[in-house]
């Protein structure tokens, strides 16, 4: 009796074990067979780098997750928050399953498997302009050149009034284009390599561009009126007019400048990426070669300008501060009232001067920016700079990182509020000198 039950034990152990490696095995086998022609390493190379500029990682990868697995909360004005998906080789949770055609509908049609749409937090309308071919590579790669992980995201937290498919199908019709990039004849290859990944994989229109009522992008290419003229509001961040107007634009930038930017994330006292686009920066652009990001600021810079207002260039506003100085050194009590005490110059000599300079110039390396003649503080809105002193920034390239504390614990919002006014009023205003020049 005490042997039977002793064997049955063992068995309630073991089979479940025996179960899970036997799935396992089945998993393996299955993705294997999955089109085992793709499975070859200069195509799974070539996908890789697609993956690269197409960011992929960046929003298929939660905080401290594994690559591709998915679990990224993505919060849609009006629709609710989105988790993405595994994109991982992974049978039952990801994608190791998926055949070619069904891989091809959900990148580039925004449908995925058993016919499902997907919501359009998934860039599919940028996707629809990479050609079969890279496509092709795409697929290789994250069926054969991705760790699989076996792990399913949250379920996405939408809007029961929203959450049918059948609009998602109308929306696509009316929206959604569905044709591959075709060259302009007319243009050199290296303007139409240029517009095939900004339009495209890199999928700059998506943050960059407005959105209409049903928050369709407005504009896919530069034949159509506002496109890359700035976009929305998104997780408290806005991606800006990046058409070579002189103004509302990036168009006083040199070649070398956008370059910089692009591959780096910095440009003395003009610019620093933050938010999506210091994650765009590490995880793609700093990544892909010298002649791709040569063709985008190319295509960049021939675009037609648009101008979505504003009298002065952002990176070209702001006087040094001085005012700041007379309270360095100072105990609270010399300010007297409350209001004093808490005011945005004190404010910024406690949170900002140590890194920043006293009169807000900076380190004369660049390393700590300046906050006048700098693109963020001078823009018409203030929500980028919200975000950076709030959330900080963060960027990692070449190894070399460059990182902004967050204050969203020690700031309070009328705080916040002062400390963002003085800001503005001192670094978003014209100088003196600035205004004679303009005039």
């Amino acid at each position: 009796m005490r042997a039977a039950i002793g064997l049955a034990m063992i068995l309630c152990v073991l089979t479940p074990m025996v179960w899970v490696s036997a799935q396992e095995i089945w998993d393996v086998a299955a993705q294997e067979e999955v089109n085992r022609e793709f499975n070859r390493p200069e195509l799974i190379e070539k996908g890789r780098y697609l993956a690269v500029a197409g960011d992929c990682r960046a929003c298929h990868t939660r905080t401290d997750g594994p690559p591709f697995a998915g679990g990224r909360p993505m919060t849609i004005p009006v629709l609710g928050t989105i988790y993405s998906s595994n994109i991982t080789p992974d049978v039952n949770s990801g994608i190791g399953g998926w055949s070619l055609k069904e891989f091809d509908r959900a990148l580039r049609r925004g449908i995925g498997k058993g016919g499902r749409n997907l919501y359009p937090a998934m860039p599919y309308e940028a996707y629809a302009r990479i050609t079969d071919d890279d496509i092709a590579a795409l697929y290789a790669y994250f069926m054969f050149g991705v760790e699989p992980v076996h792990e399913n995201p949250p379920a996405n937290t939408v809007r029961k009034a929203l959450s049918a498919s059948w609009p998602l199908k109308v929306w696509n019709y009316l929206f959604a284009p569905d044709e591959p990039f075709e060259p302009n004849p007319q243009q050199s290859d290296e303007w139409n390599r240029g517009a095939y990944l900004v339009q495209g994989l890199t999928h700059c229109g998506t943050c960059h561009t407005p959105r209409g009522i049903a928050l369709q992008q407005k504009a896919y290419d530069e034949t159509d009126k506002g496109f890359l003229s700035g976009g929305p509001v998104l997780d408290g961040w806005q991606a800006y007019n990046i058409t070579p107007h002189p103004v509302s634009g990036i168009g006083q930038w040199s070649a070398e400048q956008l370059t910089q930017y692009l591959k780096t994330g910095h440009v003395n006292r003009l610019a620093q990426a933050g938010g999506p686009m210091a994650e765009a920066v590490e995880n793609s652009f700093a990544k892909m070669t010298d002649s791709d990001i040569a063709a985008m600021v190319t295509y960049l810079r021939s675009i037609r300008p648009i101008n979505s207002g504003g009298r002065y260039p952002r990176q070209q506003l702001g006087s040094a501060a001085t005012d700041v100085i007379i309270k360095r050194g100072n105990s609270l009590a010399v300010d007297r009232s409350p209001k004093l005490r808490s005011d945005g110059a004190r404010l910024y000599l406690g949170l900002c001067a140590s890194c920043h300079g006293v009169d807000g110039t900076g380190s004369r390396d660049g390393y700590y920016p300046s906050l006048l003649h700098n693109s963020t503080v001078g823009a018409t809105s203030d929500h980028n700079l919200r975000q950076a002193i709030l959330q900080g920034v963060s960027r990692t390239v070449d190894g070399e990182e460059k990182m902004m504390p967050g204050f969203a614990r020690e700031l309070g919002e009328q705080d916040l509020k002062n400390l963002l006014g003085y800001l503005r009023r001192q670094f978003a205003t014209p100088s003196e000198s600035g205004a004679a020049a303009k005039n």
